[in-house]
């Protein structure tokens, strides 16, 4: 391993170049929307206006190169629950209720072996967010993809009901942390870097289990978590971390001030920074940090035993989100 520190671009994901991309884009996107696109780019789910009330709520995810680590250990139902809970969450965050779930599996060739384990997580994760597989697409692509690599995608629909309309974010609003069960989906190609010359059967003394059944630890849904809460809105903590994705349910001219005390970081954080050297900055800007989902609610609604985790200030700095 290098002298130098690991970063997720220095791993072969460079995060701000895609911005710019998206950024680029955007208004060939636009340009195809209508007056019933009510949410477009940006959060984590579009809405499309439903006549009479309501919205459809809509997201399309991946599992990254977390399904590395599953060809290695041979072990791939997780992977099915990862990419049901990952599009549940981003639909939860606007409110909605899954309806439906479609997958699309490419592979070089396909094994029935590993095509049913993905179709058993998927199946299980939908049938916890009562949610329908619907169907999907099984793709053999030679040449694409090399013989025991793939890729899995999902797509959700869910509804907002008419009339659940949720109050402002406003200084002074309470951010409550949603645990994360380990690393979920996102921020695996720094750790396979970090890792890279680890068996996954080795247990480190800071874990109390093999490296892979740690990071193969299936991604939680917080459906059921925030149906209990009343919550004005709520970050799913994926790609870009705590700093990108924090700042994606905040109005503009509001930030957030997190206290790093108040929540647990998992074991698997620390691991990662001391042996790749990353930085704290990189860290939060990459993995979520042991906090899966982050709620806005308002200081008089926090629920008995909630973890709180921050809240929500005015803007003074360039920077949106400070960890203190």
């Amino acid at each position: 391993m290098s002298s130098e520190g690991l970063s997720y671009a220095s791993a072969g994901v460079d995060i701000e170049a895609y911005e710019r991309a998206l950024e680029r884009v955007k208004p060939l996107i636009a340009a195809t929307h209508g007056k019933e696109v009510a949410v477009g780019i940006g959060p984590f789910a579009g809405l499309y206006a439903l006549p009479g009330g309501g919205h459809l709520a809509a997201s399309a995810d991946g599992v990254g190169t977390k399904i590395k680590v599953a060809i290695a250990a041979g072990s791939h139902r997780g992977i099915g629950v990862d990419i049901v809970n990952h599009c549940v969450n981003d639909i939860a965050t606007a409110g909605a209720r899954p309806l439906f779930f479609l997958d699309y599996f490419a592979t070089g060739q396909l094994d029935p072996d590993v095509f049913a384990q993905l179709i058993e997580g998927m199946t299980a994760a939908c049938r916890d967010a009562s949610c329908a597989l619907l169907g999907g697409e099984t793709a053999e692509m030679p040449g694409v993809y090399a013989l025991g690599d793939y890729d899995l995608a999902g797509f959700i629909i869910g509804l907002v009901e008419a009339g659940s309309e949720r109050a402002k974010v406003a200084a002074g609003d309470v951010l409550i942390g949603l645990p994360s069960s380990g690393l979920h989906t996102n921020g695996y190609s720094l750790v396979r870097k970090v890792f890279e010359d680890v068996p996954l059967s080795h247990v480190f003394t800071e874990l109390d289990k093999p490296l892979g059944e740690v990071l193969l630890e299936p991604h939680r849904s917080y459906l059921q978590d925030l149906g209990r809460m009343h919550w004005k809105a709520a970050a799913h903590i994926t790609g870009g971390g705590v700093l990108g994705n924090l700042p994606r349910c905040l109005p503009e001219r509001l930030g957030a001030r997190l206290d790093r005390r108040a929540w647990r970081v998992p074991a698997i954080f620390e691991l990662i920074r001391k042996r790749g050297r990353v930085t704290d900055d990189e860290m939060h800007g990459t993995f979520n940090m042991g906090l899966g989902m982050i709620v806005v609610t308002a200081p008089d609604e926090v629920p008995n035993g909630a973890m709180v985790v921050g809240e929500v200030v005015r803007q003074t700095g360039p920077d949106r989100v400070s960890i203190r």
